[in-house]
């Protein structure tokens, strides 16, 4: 029988996008908390490729700045728009991952264990009654990799904004029926 408490978690989880955050910080304790929980994700031959560049404070300004300009946005709006998206977040977790030296793990696993090592994360914010969070690729996400001082074997797989917001109810999205995608064999 399944636990029905996990079922539960994982079917609240939600996109909370940063114009929903309050602009409170979230402590480095609990920070610290959610990644432990990544941690434990699965991972082939325990390679563990994830890895977390954490970005708060003023240095949220540098990576907003960057993005700006990787992005080459010219518009003031839209350039105050990803500086008050920053503002409103706590934290931006750089999603990076290490490809194996060995080279006897395929990329596609260690990007695999790197999105279940965030998925772990994002269920950890689903009963923290005031964290939520969102995983973007935004354009250009990739060139970020100079700028994080990322090697060759490293790569950038997106942005994780952390915020404290009130628990508005999210529109719950229609998801498609499962069984229509399920073939069984016996």
């Amino acid at each position: 029988m399944l636990d029905i408490q996990l079922s539960k978690s994982i079917k609240k989880r939600r996109s909370i996008y940063p114009k929903q955050f309050t602009g409170e910080k979230i402590s480095k304790r609990h920070i610290l908390e959610l990644l432990e929980n990544a941690n434990t994700a699965p991972t082939h031959k325990m390679t563990q490729p994830w890895f977390f560049k954490i970005f708060s404070g003023k240095s949220k300004l540098d990576l907003v700045k960057e993005l700006i300009k990787i992005q080459e946005i010219n518009s003031d709006d839209v350039k105050e728009k990803l500086i008050n998206k920053f503002a409103l977040t706590s934290h931006v977790i750089c999603v990076c991952m290490r490809k194996s030296e060995k080279k006897i793990i395929p990329e596609w696993e260690e990007v695999a264990a790197t999105a279940m090592a965030v998925q772990n994360l994002w269920l950890s914010c689903v009963n923290s009654q005031k964290i939520g969070g969102y995983w973007s690729t935004p354009k250009g996400h990739e060139k970020l990799n100079e700028f994080l001082n990322l090697k060759t074997n490293e790569r950038n797989l997106g942005l994780f904004y952390l915020g404290i917001y009130n628990h508005i109810t999210t529109p719950k999205k229609t998801r498609k029926n499962i069984i229509n995608d399920v073939f069984w064999y016996n």
